[in-house]
């Protein structure tokens, strides 16, 4: 079953609309997490933020974000200072401009995204929209407002959709030619070659997504379903007697009369 769209907008080339729906191409909900207990109870740890000189806790109402600009000088910006310098608008793909597919570096792409018309109505306007991206063997490049900060996204023709991609901002990237201007790109001997290309050759395999399983993660979960059998659950904690009421009080007192009457 297709996961809930996480984003509901409106795809826009020129003068075409139409309404659209995203949602992550990617998910993490399958990885094992932990929590941090307290060993003698078996509680959980709360966090919470403590002054890093006065060493006391730090109510939420007097958190701020501050941007270090000295040593213990910081330009402190409210929540209402962010917000303000976002889009106007968060719900519109606006396709302003568009590069050649092939010119992209890989390096740009950060998280990509499904996006499909969210209506009958609006399949024929998105179907517009890609097919000429795919016939034109171009990408389209907007700005969108997600995860809270203003991105640029790449939208790419896939299959019966578009794949929607956050860009990485300008200044993550760091450039390759500070790591490999220096190496050798000399050919190495024809005999070393040859051997690494048969080599190659004899252990490649058409991809599968097996090869992207997570060992760790797998050994993880034999490791947990061990200690389930081997571990007892925590005891429970005994359930308080629910306090009588004066029928009960009354049967007892009868019932306590009549035994002493016997003896």
């Amino acid at each position: 079953m297709a996961p809930r769209s996480f984003w509901k907008g409106y795809l826009k080339l020129s003068l075409v609309t139409c309404p659209v729906t995203m949602m992550p191409a990617t998910s993490e909900s399958g990885k094992v997490r932990f929590h941090t207990l307290n060993r003698k109870t078996g509680n959980r740890v709360v966090s919470r933020y403590v002054d890093s000189v006065t060493r006391t806790l730090v109510d939420e109402a007097d958190e701020v974000r501050g941007y270090q600009r000295d040593e213990d000088d910081y330009v402190l910006l409210e929540d209402e200072d962010i917000e303000d310098v976002a889009l106007e608008s968060t719900r519109t793909i606006d396709i302003e401009m568009f590069v050649p597919a092939d010119e992209i570096g890989w390096i740009w792409y950060d998280k990509p995204h499904y996006l499909v018309p969210d209506d009958k109505i609006g399949e024929e306007a998105f179907a517009v929209i890609r097919e000429a991206m795919s016939a034109s063997k171009v990408a389209g490049i907007s700005r969108l407002v997600m995860y809270r900060r203003e991105r640029a996204v790449l939208l790419e023709p896939r299959d019966g959709g578009i794949v929607l991609w956050t860009l990485r901002y300008g200044d993550e990237v760091r450039n390759a030619d500070d790591y490999f201007a220096g190496l050798d790109n000399g050919a190495p001997e024809a005999g070393q070659l040859s051997l690494m290309n048969k080599y190659i050759k004899a252990h490649t395999r058409k991809w599968d997504s097996s090869l992207a399983e997570d060992p760790v993660q797998e050994r993880l979960l034999e490791i947990i379903e061990s200690r389930k059998k081997k571990q007892k659950g925590r005891p429970a904690k005994p359930k308080a007697e629910p306090p009588g009421n004066v029928i009960n009080i009354m049967d007892a007192l009868k019932e306590s009369l009549a035994r002493t009457r016997k003896k």
